[in-house]
């Protein structure tokens, strides 16, 4: 794991550590199996961010404000929340449209975010497609 994303992951509390670790972990993973190219890394805004050549960054996060639950948040100003909400609004919870809630204290649902995320490292290839090609 690289040092900015320890930087941040260690100022939350245990489990919500753990969460934000398998995380992006999942992150990783999509963009290796995906062949989307280097993942750029950063800190956006006190969040761990994520970038590829062809999507849309996003961020993953905890914060006190929402102890229960930590977030993956994109881009408002394009279709991927609301993309999402058409595709998993009985699976998944969202917050405006710009993030993807998720509890704490439940099993992250991978399959769904591996989707999610590959949708959103593949945006400007899809964004003109109804629903991003899904």
């Amino acid at each position: 794991m690289s040092n900015i994303a320890e930087q941040v992951i260690s100022t939350y509390p245990p489990a919500a550590q753990a969460k934000i670790r398998a995380l992006r972990s999942l992150v990783m993973q999509v963009a290796s199996e995906q062949n989307f190219g280097a993942v750029i890394e950063a800190i956006k805004w006190g969040e761990l961010s994520f970038s590829v050549k062809s999507g849309s960054p996003f961020r993953i996060a905890w914060k006190a404000k929402t102890p229960t639950n930590y977030h993956l948040y994109f881009h408002c100003q394009t279709k991927l929340v609301d993309t999402f909400r058409v595709l998993f609004s009985d699976e998944l919870q969202f917050e405006g449209n710009r993030a993807i809630a998720l509890k704490l204290e439940e099993d992250m649902p991978a399959a769904l975010l591996y989707r999610c995320i590959a949708i959103a490292m593949d945006y400007k290839n899809l964004k003109n497609l109804p629903l991003l090609g899904q």
